[in-house]
């Protein structure tokens, strides 16, 4: 049977059968409902009807989500590794050593994420690993990457999860040595009430990781050199990569950019809401009172109010309106005669509506004025671009929204680009790693002008950077 015969995929849509991992009886289980449960408290929290066209199955969507990218809790390393070794004749305990018979085996460029203890984000790991094998076996190479995920598919921060990767492989394989590096990248916080004047906001926090053991246990150790050079020779820069201590700066943009760790001693905003976030934590197999998450329901619902649906189009309203005269032509001039003109990188954040993830990118704006034209301000144009982004969305219903609202104030010929990086591209089974996602809105004179549109997209830069 052919891959595009349409009979057995479309009884399949229509029986509602999911593909994947996730058991036929998973929607049924208690831990799924109580998810559900909590996701429309959330989204009441809001101010979002739940039963509205985009939301209705967002409660299962974000339970799934969260369910299989914490499905690490219910795994066993010891499983994943006893049935692995192999043995591989000269690997005695004192020959496995950098430069000597059985020396370094290094995995690289593993893409992983996890969902950050602080704040209940996901954040993505870019993880080296590697070990000197010994006791006259080695270990299956894809192993090492599933070790790596077990504990990745848990709410961890990025030194206990390189700590705990190194320690299971240590114990599982029973090498001279594990080595571990990770490059971890966390969404930027961005604060709602400054955003509108101040848009230089970076978009990721990175923190470079390393975790050792036997041979690696300190970090001037001569392997370690071994290691580095590897990592380094493929254009993998990790010279900053060294063990963090509690006295370090945190790396949760949550806690960071409030330069105070959230303790369980701040009243809760909304204790509804609050409370719900405490109950996906039980859900997920975690503990709310651990140490570790006292704050982060707090910290997360900080995240997440970001995008209450709040009547704000009376402030951006009463804004555009201040300008109108601004944007008046000098006279009349023929349509020949107006020339293309953009605003390029205007940044945005916003919050998926249907698994309540996040998505950041770059808008690009195209438009058509003369020279006798006053044209809009950029400042404006990102006002109207946040406006958009904080909400619930979608990236198309982004686009056409921006697209509409400039074009009465650029004249009608107006062409809108939005790129963007989607977290639940890379924190749901499909694990796409890199990925971005491009959408357009063409108005006037830029949706019936091909070559209008193609001067536009070749004006953008083309690499798109978040």
């Amino acid at each position: 049977m052919g891959a595009l015969d349409e009979g057995p995929l479309d009884l399949e849509f229509e029986n509602g059968v999911r593909l994947g991992s996730i058991d036929l009886g998973f929607e049924k289980e208690p831990e799924t409902i109580a998810i559900e449960d909590a996701v429309r408290v959330l989204l009441h929290g809001l101010g979002e009807d739940v039963n509205r066209e985009g939301l209705k199955k967002t409660p299962f969507r974000v339970a799934k989500a969260l369910r299989e990218g914490t499905k690490g809790y219910r795994q066993k390393v010891k499983e994943i590794v006893q049935g692995a070794l192999f043995p591989e004749a000269g690997l005695d305990n004192g020959v496995g050593h950098a430069g000597g018979a059985g020396g370094l085996v290094i995995v690289r460029d593993l893409d992983l994420f996890s969902y950050c203890e602080s704040c209940m984000l996901p954040f993505q790991v870019k993880c080296h690993v590697g070990y000197v094998p010994s006791g006259q076996r080695v270990v299956g190479l894809s192993k090492l990457s599933r070790v790596a995920d077990v504990f990745a598919k848990r709410l961890q921060e990025p030194q206990r999860l390189a700590d705990e990767v190194c320690s299971a492989l240590h114990h599982g394989i029973n090498p001279a040595g594990v080595a571990v590096i990770f490059q971890c990248f966390h969404i930027h916080f961005p604060n709602l009430e400054s955003v509108f004047l101040d848009s230089n906001n970076q978009s990721w926090v990175k923190v470079l990781v390393r975790s050792g053991s036997g041979v690696f246990e300190n970090d001037n150790a001569e392997a370690w050199i071994d290691f580095l050079n590897l990592l380094q020779f493929r254009g993998i820069n990790v010279e900053k990569a060294r063990r963090r201590d509690s006295s370090d700066q945190f790396w949760c943009p949550s806690q960071s950019f409030s330069g105070e760790k959230t303790t369980s001693n701040n009243e809760p905003a909304n204790p509804g809401m609050d409370a719900a976030v405490a109950s996906i934590l039980r859900s997920l197999g975690e503990d709310p009172l651990r140490e570790e998450l006292l704050g982060t329901p707090c910290r997360f619902l900080k995240w997440l109010m970001n995008f209450q649906n709040s009547k704000l189009e009376m402030k951006l309203n009463g804004f555009v309106c201040g300008r109108m005269d601004l944007l008046k032509p000098n006279g009349e001039v023929t349509r020949s005669e107006k020339q293309i003109h953009s605003e390029l990188n205007l940044s945005f954040w916003s919050q998926c509506e249907h698994h309540l993830l996040p998505f950041h990118g770059v808008v690009h704006v195209g438009y058509f004025c003369s020279e006798g034209f006053n044209p809009i301000g950029k400042s404006l144009l990102q006002s109207i671009v946040h406006f958009y982004g904080f909400k619930l969305q979608v990236q198309e219903r982004l686009t056409r929204q921006i697209a509409e609202t400039v074009s009465p104030l650029l004249g009608g010929d107006v062409m809108v680009v939005v790129e963007a990086n989607h977290t639940c591209m890379i924190s749901r089974g499909i694990e796409k790693f890199g990925s971005s996602t491009a959408t357009i809105a063409a108005l006037g004179r830029f949706s019936t002008d091909p070559a209008a549109r193609a001067k536009f997209l070749q004006s953008i830069p083309s690499t798109f950077t978040t």
